[in-house]
């Protein structure tokens, strides 16, 4: 709770109340360690990045790749369309997806780096393959 309380000054969130999960990655390296050593990295995940893998995973679509070449190209969506062989129509339209699923903020910049952490995070903890 102390932690959590420093974090939301250093936020300048100062007399507002949140948990862990509500502070996005910073709950994340703020929150307790399980039974498992583990920090609910899942959890984070889900709240961040979920939508769009889910939506990947019931349509056989790539917005994760998508999303992951468009921030590795510093977000040109030329670069982008240029790495992933397809139109920039096609990014542009992928990244309107995004924005759906996940909300028009999604790329605000606090926003922009917990989805380009839960990127991170997501492809650490998918199967090799």
């Amino acid at each position: 709770a102390d932690r959590c309380l420093t974090a939301l000054g250093a936020l300048g969130r100062a007399g507002q109340g949140a948990s862990t999960a509500e502070l996005g990655f910073v709950g994340l390296l703020l929150g307790t360690v399980g039974d498992r050593g583990e920090r609910d990295v899942a959890q984070f995940l889900t709240a961040t990045v979920g939508p769009v893998v889910d939506y990947d995973a019931r349509r056989g679509t790539a917005l994760v790749k998508t999303l992951e070449a468009y921030f590795g190209v510093g977000g040109s969506l030329a670069r982008a369309a240029e790495q992933l062989h397809v139109h920039v129509n096609t990014v542009t339209q992928r990244l309107e997806r995004v924005g759906q699923l996940l909300g028009a903020d999604w790329q605000r910049p606090e926003r922009a780096l917990e989805v380009q952490l839960a990127l991170r995070l997501h492809r650490l903890r998918a199967p090799a393959g």
